[in-house]
């Protein structure tokens, strides 16, 4: 039962891994050993993370655009010749919009589904090859998909394609887990509840709002790198080689408490 959860030696990609909770990911599993490879759109901030990152393990930094079908197959491709297997792919890129109801646009639909939902099942499908060689019955490669919490609940925004593009995530990652199971690929997600980040920002600098927002999580705070960290370690690690199909919950009691009369909300 010893080194349960050692990923030393692991080769992991993380798409949106210079920031965010791909940048905690990424911290946990380099700390622990693994070579990590971290993707982004803006090159500067890519930079800058495989900088801060590459100070505690080896990080590598490709710059990748998949947004688009092209841009996904260009970075598998990138991939595929520098890497014969991977051990672990975090799908954790993506986006999101807001916008009312009368004025939500096709365009800015169609932005977040094809990030959030069609890059990953593209990129599993292209890293497939690389992952199949991984994985073996007794330590399986693992995909892990980035959902949220709003794929569960309604988020108090109007954030439509979002909400949809996480729901679908998390049903994608079922599909996925039963269909690759044969070739020992685990597919699972993390949902993740309210974390520092680009995307959270806007709530987590407006103090009385985060506040708010905190005070109405049973756990009383927001997610932190350890969290997170914590969770893509223990779905990259031998703990979880028979668990498949399954979307773990970080929110600090979000959901559950959603609808409780005894939290306040």
């Amino acid at each position: 039962m010893k080194n349960l959860f050692d990923v030393a030696g692991k080769v992991a990609v993380i798409t949106g891994g210079s920031r965010g909770i791909g940048a905690m990911m990424a911290q946990g599993l380099l700390e622990n050993g693994a070579k990590v490879y971290i993707t982004a759109r803006k090159e500067v901030e890519l930079k800058a993370a495989q900088e801060m990152l590459g100070t505690l393990g080896e990080c590598i930094a490709i710059r990748s655009d998949l947004s688009n079908h092209e841009g996904v197959v260009a970075f598998a491709d990138e991939m595929k010749k520098r890497e014969e297997k991977i051990d672990i792919l975090i799908n954790n890129a993506g986006a999101s919009w807001g916008a009312p109801f009368e004025e939500f646009s096709e365009a800015n639909w169609d932005k977040v589904m094809d990030l959030n939902v069609k890059s990953v099942f593209f990129l599993t499908q292209q890293l497939a090859p690389a992952l199949k060689k991984s994985g073996t019955d007794e330590d399986p490669a693992r995909v892990i998909n980035i959902a949220s919490v709003n794929g569960f609940t309604h988020p108090g925004m109007q954030t439509y394609s979002y909400t949809s593009s996480k729901a679908a995530v998390i049903h994608l990652t079922k599909h996925l887990a039963v269909d690759l199971a044969p070739d020992y690929i685990n597919v699972n997600a993390i949902a993740p509840g309210f974390f520092p980040s680009n995307m959270t920002a806007f709530l987590a600098n407006n103090k009385e709002v985060s506040d708010k927002l905190t005070s109405n999580l049973p756990r009383g705070r927001m997610g932190n790198a350890e969290d997170a960290a914590g969770a893509a370690i223990y779905l990259s690690s031998r703990a979880t080689a028979w668990m498949t199909g399954n979307t773990i919950v970080l929110d600090g009691g979000q959901v559950a408490a959603a609808g409780s009369k005894d939290v306040p909300h």
